[in-house]
């Protein structure tokens, strides 16, 4: 997903990002996950310390917004809101470095304290206690973007209507969606118009629409014992709260048991803050956004993203029936 360049010149590519952080030659490094971006765990065996090493997608994020990131993780974690991964300067004192070889391209690069614990089993006999605690985090960072004052240098991503699905989204555009074309793409446009004009009367002010995690999975979770780690902060930024509940059910949005997770999402969420009602009514219309914008995700990413692949045009062609549920509804 981060690029099309092949996993041996990444694999050196992550070894010589090392060498700003005084990590010799001689560490271990295992390549742990492909998303935007490729993350290594990195052991070195010189200190006896772990770490993870991310070495960001080109082109995506600039350092600025990557270290605007680190500055929202560092304020979350020191009031006390979330905890969440440590990033570990370099030599020079920097966050954000920059790698290069003669034939890999430069990429950002992040190094993190090395966290333990795995995410919640999304098969567990019961994942209700999962999302009341999803509800929970969101409500208390919600509630911390709200009061936060950024710094002056802060910029990350907004994720609203025009840069979801709208003309200039992040992730491309929805309509080049893999097997998105004729009656399925005239669905998509209705549904897509629907969206656009249920969001510009909900608004963007500011009780409704600040800074967001924007991806709060339960793969997203790290537990390890009775500690609760907050991870994956790469597509945070500007956007609708009630957004942060359709991440939840990233990918799985036709679940029968989607409305159990919302339900046990709110109760989570109503444990820390109250929740409008016109904030609820309008969580459909963020659940089909999201879909929507993975359906763009899994197109813009179909020629190099294994994941992209292995979903293609199936999502698409199951997205179908979710659309004409919602228009049934509230076109």
């Amino acid at each position: 997903m981060g690029g099309t360049a092949d996993q041996e010149a990444i694999d050196r590519l992550a070894r010589a990002a090392l060498a700003p952080y005084g990590i010799g030659e001689d560490a271990a490094l295992r390549l742990v996950n492909v998303s935007e971006n490729y993350t290594y765990r990195v052991d070195d065996p010189a200190t006896g310390r772990a770490y993870a090493v991310r070495l960001h997608r080109p082109g995506y994020h600039s350092a600025e917004a990557i270290a605007s990131e680190l500055m929202w993780i560092e304020a979350l974690r020191s009031d006390g809101v979330v905890d969440s991964v440590v990033a570990v300067p370099a030599a020079d004192g920097r966050l954000v470095t920059q790698v290069a070889l003669p034939d890999v391209e430069e990429r950002n690069v992040v190094l993190f304290e090395w966290a333990e614990g795995a995410p919640p089993d999304p098969d567990a006999a019961d994942p209700l206690p999962g999302y009341r605690t999803l509800g929970r985090i969101a409500a208390r960072m919600h509630a911390h973007a709200r009061r936060w004052q950024r710094p002056a240098a802060f910029t990350r991503f907004a994720w609203d209507f025009e840069h979801t699905l709208g003309a200039h989204g992040h992730w491309g555009r929805w309509q080049d969606g893999v097997g998105v074309e004729g009656d399925t793409l005239a669905l998509f446009q209705r549904t897509v118009d629907v969206i656009e004009r249920r969001l510009t009367a909900y608004g963007t002010g500011p009780e409704r629409f600040g800074l967001c995690h924007s991806d709060q999975r339960l793969a997203n979770l790290l537990e390890h014992g009775d500690e609760i780690r907050v991870i994956d902060f790469d597509d945070c930024g500007s956007g609708w709260f009630m957004y942060d509940y359709a991440t939840t059910v990233s990918f799985f949005e036709e679940h029968p048991r989607e409305p159990e997770f919302r339900a046990a999402w709110l109760e989570g969420y109503r444990e820390v803050a109250p929740i409008d009602a016109a904030d609820e009514a309008e969580l459909d219309t963020f659940v089909m956004l999201r879909r929507l914008l993975l359906v763009t995700w899994i197109g813009s990413h179909y020629a190099f993203a294994t994941e992209a692949q292995e979903l293609g045009e199936g999502f698409t062609v199951d997205t179908v029936p979710l659309a004409e549920a919602y228009l049934t509804k509230y076109e």
